[in-house]
């Protein structure tokens, strides 16, 4: 009964690959997903070239060889696992359709905004400290070091993607940038009413344990929690994030097809979850949640109970041997 059991869910796990390959299919052929809201007035509206764009393209030689080897650290990230990521993430599992994707954190916007202020480490940061970030949190690794090939080429990618877009166009009239916040949810979030929209719509690709689908060593469908999922101090942890996510992006092939509040609630059962220690602990999670409350964890799960656990509470730092990467440091900006 247990191998006819596998052989149904692989069955199901092909036919959701299918699909997935169609959406995608007919996602390219527009160069938008389907079902998104309609741009407002006055919204700047950016189709980032793609890769055919490039080869088509006049640039040397040499650029166009280190942007693709950016595409492919973008898109194939577990190359690097072991070295600068530890978990089941690549680059695209939530910057989707190649990073281009509006309401699918399109990565362009990063590199016309960029440098600026973030509060989430209370100072001013470029490009390369951007994609540091993700690294650090949602790859639960390391980042390539600054200045390197490989984060070269990661930048020259994102760059790519912002051809033709001015520096500093305003960050806040750019149709589709990052995960645009969900209305608030009509009825307060729901772990329960969570768990069961996670097992109707997810489950197939991201597993009763949340593992995702890792065939012959290769990473299918990503961990949405677990030593092989983002950890506590990944953007994505939030639940207006995850929110939003789900609702513009999934399940695969069927973006938003689930209600508002569907997606706030199953965005609050999977961020109920454990996954990897948020690199930045003290060594007391309730002192943690409190110190980056204002400017991170008002709007996660970290350090409350839930459903008599409280999480957060451990020293598991997932696949790696660290808890905070070197590169995350302060930075003053003066000549000392």
């Amino acid at each position: 009964m247990k191998d006819s059991t596998k052989f149904i869910f692989r069955g199901l796990v092909v036919a959701v690959a299918a699909s997935v390959l169609s959406f995608t299919a007919q996602a390219e052929e527009s160069r938008f997903s389907v079902n998104n809201p309609e741009p407002k007035e006055g919204q700047l509206i950016h189709v980032p070239p793609t890769m055919d764009d490039l080869d088509k393209s006049n640039m040397h030689p040499e650029l166009k060889r280190v942007i693709r080897r950016g595409y492919d650290l973008f898109m194939n990230t577990q190359q690097l696992r072991g070295k600068n990521v530890f978990n089941n993430m690549n680059c695209s599992s939530c910057h989707m359709g190649e990073g281009r994707l509006p309401f699918a954190g399109p990565v362009w916007p990063a590199v016309v905004t960029l440098p600026d202020y973030r509060g989430k480490n209370n100072h001013v940061n470029n490009l390369e400290e951007r994609i540091a970030g993700c690294f650090s949190f949602s790859m639960n690794g390391t980042p390539p070091e600054y200045g390197s090939d490989d984060m070269l080429a990661l930048t020259a990618y994102h760059q790519w993607l912002a051809k033709g877009v001015p520096m500093y166009a305003d960050g806040k009239n750019m149709y589709g940038r990052g995960y645009p916040r969900l209305p608030e949810p009509e009825k307060e979030m729901d772990y329960k009413r969570g768990e069961q929209v996670y097992k109707e719509n997810c489950v197939i690709c991201h597993a009763e344990d949340g593992g995702g689908l890792v065939q012959n060593n290769k990473v299918v469908f990503p961990a949405v929690w677990g030593d092989n999922s983002y950890n506590w101090g990944a953007g994505i942890v939030r639940h207006y994030t995850l929110a939003s996510f789900v609702k513009h992006n999934m399940p695969l092939g069927r973006p938003n097809s689930l209600t508002d509040q569907q997606a706030w609630d199953v965005a609050y059962y999977i961020d109920s979850q454990e996954r990897p220690q948020e690199p930045r602990y003290t060594g007391d999670v309730k002192e943690t949640r409190e110190k980056y409350l204002d400017t991170f964890h008002k709007h996660t799960n970290y350090g409350v109970e839930i459903e008599g656990r409280l999480l957060g509470d451990h020293d598991n730092v997932g696949s790696k041997d660290f808890l905070k990467p070197d590169v995350l440091r302060p930075r003053t900006f003066t000549a000392e």
